[in-house]
């Protein structure tokens, strides 16, 4: 029997019931993140912490206290984790949704709420055919950075990529700026130095995006964010994705072969992993 935490109250999957009128179901009012447990331990809890507290103040939501630290937010998914028996690695999801009724103007800043666990699934470990998105392009905006305002861009998205028949699709803004992956990050090294798109490009702030390139700023790998074109991506030595549950190389961009093995992707994998 799979269990989920609803405001903070342990209950069956089975019997979970959310009351209307719900704010995150009329107006899409809220955000999402999904986080990885391994072995008890949170998989970049201060970044998932920030973004959170982040989206928040945007959205003008009060987070529970509970919530609201890398160290709580770690112990409730623990909890979860551990009732539904995932003491492996666990992929979990933990939705807000501000609480109230009205229209588009909101009475409260107070949320709900809600948590679920499955098994963790680490992502392909086969190398991506990728092409460019034809049917949508990002857009930056005070919310483009969290994870659930702009759901809609990505499953269109995913759609096209499935009908077109290739593993990854990737994103260009309105000026044709790279921006991401159906749902990673993107990166990509030339000459020793690892690119990715600025958030201004209309991307997430993915937690895996600021691991890496903390990780790389460490490591005195020379970093650039910014806004660039496509045709970047057709030149670089190499280009992969990255999210919370896993790096992948591109192994083609449209019509262009990409190396999959790369020496500095290489050490990126061991030092993010050390």
């Amino acid at each position: 029997m799979s269990l989920v935490l609803l405001d903070g109250a342990l209950l069956p999957a089975a019997d979970l019931a959310l009351p209307l009128p719900n704010r995150g179901l009329q107006f899409n009012d809220g955000f999402f993140e999904t986080l990885v447990l391994v072995a008890g331990r949170l998989r970049y809890a201060a970044d998932h912490a920030a973004r959170m507290r982040w989206a928040a103040t945007a959205l003008h939501l009060a987070l529970p206290a509970a919530l609201n630290t890398p160290s709580g937010l770690e112990r409730t998914l623990q909890q979860l984790a551990e009732a539904n028996g995932l003491t492996a690695a666990c992929r979990l999801r933990l939705q807000f949704w501000r609480a109230g009724g009205g229209l588009y103007a909101p009475a409260t800043g107070a949320v709900h709420w809600l948590l679920t666990a499955a098994p963790f699934e680490p992502g392909p470990a086969t190398a991506a055919r990728a092409a460019f998105a034809t049917s949508l392009r990002t857009h930056f905006s005070p919310v483009s950075f969290c994870k659930g305002p702009y759901s809609l861009h990505y499953v269109l998205a995913a759609q096209e990529r499935a009908a077109r028949g290739f593993d990854e699709l990737l994103l260009l803004d309105a000026q044709g700026h790279v921006a991401e992956a159906v749902a990673a990050a993107v990166f990509w090294l030339q000459d020793g130095v690892l690119f990715t798109p600025a958030l201004e490009s209309g991307c997430v702030a993915g937690v895996r995006r600021a691991h890496l390139l903390r990780v790389a700023q460490q490591r005195s790998v020379p970093c650039q964010v910014g806004l660039f074109p496509a045709e970047a991506l057709l030149r670089a030595e190499a280009v992969f994705t990255a999210n919370v549950a896993g790096i992948r190389p591109l192994a083609s961009l449209e019509a262009t072969p990409l190396t999959t093995e790369h020496p500095l992707l290489e050490a990126l994998r061991r030092w993010e992993a050390a």
